[in-house]
Order: structure tokens, then sequence, then C-alpha cells
């Protein structure tokens, strides 16, 4: 029997159907607009799971989260923002839009994300150099790994600086026993299809109060004054979750508990399988403080780790995306860059994928990316490391131990 290809994340939908229970209720009831019963009620799940007596808006995407949180924080053209570079560009792209300025915060060694320390630093060297210090601070739960709550909140509470989490790879994890996203003036969360849950494209935002959630509900939803015809005195958005969307989401807030379990199986698997693998190296939590729901399970491979056909990595330029990303990409001219993976790290992805594996690299930090080349940026070196040695495998609920077995056996094939 031909092997299936394992995917490094899907969704997986509930056994019991509640998604198409929620969307067939959706259909029979015409409620297929942007708002409507399951809108309603997924929000009040989220606001039960996240606890901390937190409100929550549902929206069309975690970026659209990010997006009104910065404006809920006041960021306007000129300010700054400090920002995670170790990070999706959904982060950061945001404040672009705002007219802002990034100012990227390079990541600790052990959770790979934002450094509180670097973040001090650029905090008070952004004031001497502007006159003023950044509008806003936003760490990353990357790859689902908590970042420091507890010194972020309390350098953004020294500077009165609101904080935006984002969440979006951390759905259900947790610093100290509490969830994140309820630590900061704003938590973002996401459910595109690769996400612990999903509602196949969403996102939200944890808002500390009804007030604050109002706020963010009226930005939304185009900004409309109350009156009986169309009055706008601010720029609005078209944000709002549909209820065909929230209505999958429902259904799949009756298996999160179980997804984030499984995530956590397949981490110690991975431990226990790659302990003994010269080389190869699990990314794990710092300490018990740090509850990770391992979103994506990350793995770095020493430069000296040779890979069956390494010689060969970087020769010919891609000609789709990678890692499952949709939509249409630039094709280039050259296959290799100033700042990209190791030889070892990019053959491997290959030799994987011939297998019917698939792997990527871990992100590409923000202040190595072309777009923001003119941005501060206040580095340590350690996300550019882990850039170039650093891959992510398979997680997701559809994995079994069958398959991570097949992974482990693979990658000890693949090397020489």
């Amino acid at each position: 029997m031909e092997r299936k290809t394992i995917y490094l994340c899907l969704a997986h939908m509930s056994e019991e159907g509640w998604e198409q229970k929620y969307i067939k209720e959706a259909f029979d009831t015409n409620w297929v607009v942007p708002l409507g019963p399951n809108v309603n009620a997924f929000e009040k799940d989220l606001e039960a799971f996240v606890g901390q007596d937190k409100k929550v808006v549902a929206l069309s995407a975690g970026t659209a989260a990010v997006h009104l949180a910065l404006i809920g924080c006041g960021v306007g053209p000129g300010d700054e923002v400090c920002v995670q570079s170790f990070t999706f560009c959904a982060s950061s792209h945001p404040i672009k839009y705002l007219g802002a300025t990034p100012v990227f915060i390079d990541s600790e060694k052990d959770s790979w994300n934002m450094d509180p320390e670097l973040l001090e630093q650029a905090i008070l060297d952004r004031k001497a150099k502007t006159g003023k210090y950044p509008k806003a601070i936003v760490p990353v739960a990357l790859y689902g790994m908590p970042y420091d709550c507890t010194r972020i909140m309390e350098i953004g509470n020294k500077y009165g600086i609101p904080v935006i989490e984002d969440a979006a790879e951390g759905f259900g994890s947790c610093f100290k026993g509490q969830v994140l996203g309820t630590f900061g003036k704003y938590g973002v969360l996401s459910f595109n299809g690769n996400k612990m849950i999903t509602t196949s494209g969403g996102g939200a935002l944890i808002c500390q109060d009804e007030e604050q959630k109002n706020k963010i509900m009226w930005y939304a939803t185009q900004a409309r004054e109350a009156y009986p015809y169309y009055q706008h005195e601010e720029i609005g958005y078209n944000y709002r979750m549909s209820n065909i969307c929230a209505g999958i989401g429902r259904g799949q807030m009756s298996i999160v508990n179980d997804h984030i379990a499984h995530h956590k199986h397949v981490q110690a698997r991975y431990a226990e399988l790659l302990k003994d693998v010269q080389g190869i190296h699990l990314h794990c939590a710092p300490n018990a403080d740090y509850d990770a729901n391992y979103w994506l399970c990350a793995i770095t491979i020493d430069p000296e780790v040779r890979i069956q056909g390494q010689e060969n990595a970087y020769k010919e330029t891609v000609k789709s995306a990678v890692g499952g990303a949709a939509g249409v990409i630039h094709e280039v001219d050259c296959p290799t860059t100033d700042c990209q993976p190791n030889d070892n790290v990019e053959a491997l992805r290959v030799f994987l994928l011939a297998k019917k594996i698939e792997a990527r690299p871990v992100w590409k930090p923000m202040h190595k990316q072309p777009v923001y080349a003119d941005s501060p940026a206040y580095v340590n070196g350690v996300s550019e490391a882990v850039f170039q040695k650093g891959m992510c495998l398979p997680a997701g609920p559809m994995v079994t131990d069958e398959d991570i077995e097949y992974i482990v056996e693979s990658i000890k094939e693949a090397i020489i």
C-alpha cells in the first residue's frame, strides 16, 4: 500500500460531527453572514476556555486581530512598536499597515522568544533616539512555546507600554498556569487551517473587558455611527468572523483539549526517539513555568551533521511554495540568499519530502527580511543561528505514533 503524505499540521474534525451540525443550523436559519448565533456562542466558548474574566471578539484572521489590537493601543503613523523578530510576518506587517515602524527584538536562547533584556535596552535606546517610548510590545509564542510573561509584563508596566500577546501559535499554552493571551492588554489567537483548532480561516482578539471588546467589534464592523443611515467618523474594517466559520469553531472547541494533549504526546515521542540521535536536538520548554502546546515540534541540526544529497542543496530555484503555503509566489533567479538554513537542513527537508514527510525551515527572522531592511533591530544572534539550523517536524492531530517512528527512522537514514 502506498504511504500517505505526513503533513506538518492539518486540522481534524470532531468525530461527533459537531462542526457539520452548527454549519447546518446556520444554513437552515439563513444565518450565512459575518455575525450570528454561532459567532456569539463561539466567543462564549473561547471566553470560558481562556478564563481570567476576559472577553473575546471573533475575527476573520489572526492578522486582523493584530491589526485591531495595534489600533486599540493607539498606534499610528510615526509610532514605533517593539515586536519579536523570530516570527511569521503577520506579527509585524500590521504595524506597517498603520504607518508605524517595527522595532525588532531578538530571542533568548532557551525559549527562542523575545529576550526581555534586549527589549528593555531597545525601549531605552528608542526613547533616547526618538524622544518617546514605543507605543506597544508584541511578544510571540513561537511554535506554541510561551514567552517570559513575568519579565515582559514587568517591563511593559515599568514604562507604561501596553503588551499585545501574539498567541496565534500558542492557543492553550500556559505560563505559570495562566493561559497565554490573558496577561497583556490584548491577546491574539489564530484559527487558520493548520492551527490547534480551526475555523478554516479566522482568528480572535482577547480583550480585558466588555468596553474594550465593544470598541474592537466597532472597528471590525466598519466603524458605523448610531444613525439610521451609514455615517462614518473613523476608518473601520470588515474583520468579523462569519457565522459559518464560527460553526466550525464551536465544533472544534469540543476537541481542543484532545488536540493539545495529542501535540504534547507527539513532542514526548519525538523526545524519546531522538534522544540518542547524534547532532539532532529537540526544542523543549526551558522549565516547568513554560507549558507549551507544541503546535509544531522543532529540531536543530548541528552544522557538522552530514545528510544524503547535501552537495545538491540550493542548486535549483524553488518553483512552488514550501510548507503548505497557498497562493502565488514570485519566482526567483537565484536559489540562495544572504541568510538561509544550512545546506544540511535543506538537504534533510528534501530527503524527507521524497519520503512523503512534510518538514519546513523555522521562520526566517523578520530583521533579516529584505522588506524590513530599514527597520531598527536589537539583535544577539540567537534567532539567526536557530534559523540556520532549525526545522519543524509534523505534529498535527493526524500524526500517529507509527508516523513519528517513520519520521525518526527517515531522519536516521538521511544522516551519513
